[in-house]
């Protein structure tokens, strides 16, 4: 294991990382997707009825067999879980083996759980009136967490964060308090979110759905789409490339769907961001918008930009035309983008090439994928339902 850090400072290491989603399965396919104009959300109906929708869905295989003893909690997301805790979970083991069990711990965020598996079994029984029975306890939002406790064997804290699209960052920020606070060793966090009919009809209805591919600050952008991914990370105190630095949070409460319409909650997490890595705006090398491509919420983003970075013109883009927003896992997803950027040094993600809002211009979206120098901090901002918003800070040693 590396150095420890002093306790003075909050960063904890990025051990070991992993995240699936529309962008791919490895760091090459997530570098690929985000860099060249590649289209890699899917046209699929099914999910609402009569109508195709643009989702940025998993390509891949996942697991087809899980242990005996999960086969009560079963579903699609778990399996999403556990297929991208497999390409880590060697290393993760090997690295924990020595530590007290009660000290591993589990945070993770989710909007969906295990909803899509009981989807079919409730419509069975709404349409045919027949006497089937729903396996509650996959859908709770507790089961994720506790299901991969039962599934690693470790008996620190384990729980399920569900604030919506802030779930993951919230979890990865949790966890970081959790070691900063000697509860703690290691800490498991991250997120799952998978497609369902529960949520593309949910966003339908508030008639938040884009008729195409989304535009992030767009001129013509009319709403989301709706992805999923899986992205996990194990936390500890030892150094590692790439450092969680910091989190800021805020509540609006400003409206039950709607954001602050002068962003003042995002710019209040962006800025407690900065002070708890002790950073200052102008440190930033890429900040990774929330971008969600909905009118209220860009708007609001780049008026917090604004507020927190004045006139440094920090290179920002959304990723979400690339990976739909993966709601309870869009923070994880685009954490793991975050640490790519920062491992890497050589590369932005590209913000979407369509016309932008000329309200919303005066920005530094990134248009050229080549990073020109080195760059040491990375935020990234996730704002949800309610105004519950959070900013993380990653950071690295330039060499």
């Amino acid at each position: 294991m590396g150095d420890k850090i002093t306790t003075q400072h909050p960063a904890v290491g990025i051990q070991f990382s992993v995240g699936l989603s529309a962008l791919g399965n490895s760091a090459e396919q997530i570098k690929q997707a985000l860099t060249t104009a590649q289209n890699t959300l899917s046209l699929v109906s099914g999910f609402i009825p009569e109508k195709q929708v643009w989702v940025g869905a998993y390509q891949h295989a996942l697991i087809d067999s899980i242990p005996d003893f999960l086969q009560d909690v079963d579903s699609r997301n778990l399996r999403f879980a556990l297929t991208a805790l497999s390409s880590i979970e060697a290393d993760m083991k090997a690295y924990t083996a020595q530590l007290d069990r009660k000290r591993l711990a589990i945070i993770l965020g989710t909007s969906t759980s295990g909803i899509a598996d009981n989807e079919k079994v409730l419509k069975q029984y709404f349409v045919n009136q027949a006497e089937v029975e729903v396996q509650h306890y996959k859908q709770e939002m507790g089961s994720l967490a506790k299901t991969l406790q039962m599934y690693l064997g470790w008996e620190g804290p384990a729980y399920t964060i569900s604030t919506a699209c802030s779930s993951s960052a919230k979890a990865m920020a949790a966890g970081q308090r959790l070691i900063n606070a000697d509860l703690a060793d290691a800490v498991l966090v991250g997120g799952v979110d998978t497609l369902c009919q529960l949520t593309l009809n949910g966003f339908n209805s508030l008639e938040s759905l884009s008729s195409g591919l989304c535009q992030p600050c767009g001129a013509q952008r009319d709403g989301i789409n709706i992805g999923e991914a899986a992205g996990l990370f194990l936390l500890s105190k030892d150094t590692a490339p790439v450092m969680l630095m910091a989190a800021g949070e805020s509540m609006d409460a400003w409206h039950i769907s709607a954001p602050h319409p002068e962003g003042k909650g995002a710019a209040e997490a962006m800025q407690k961001a900065l002070d708890m890595a002790g950073v200052t705006a102008s440190d930033i090398g890429y900040l990774n918008m929330h971008g969600t491509a909905t009118p209220q919420n860009d708007a609001m983003e780049i008026k917090a930009v604004q507020t927190v970075f004045q006139s440094y013109e920090v290179p920002v883009s959304s990723t979400k035309h690339k990976t739909g927003h993966c709601l309870g896992a869009a923070g994880a997803i685009e954490a793991v983008i975050c640490q790519q950027v920062l491992a890497d040094q050589s590369w932005l993600p590209l913000h979407q090439s369509g016309s932008i809002d000329p309200e919303l211009d005066e920005q530094n979206y990134v248009l050229n994928a080549q990073l020109e120098q080195p760059i040491q901090y990375v935020m990234s901002n996730s704002f949800a339902f309610g105004g519950s918003n959070i900013s993380l800070i990653f950071g690295t040693k330039l060499k």
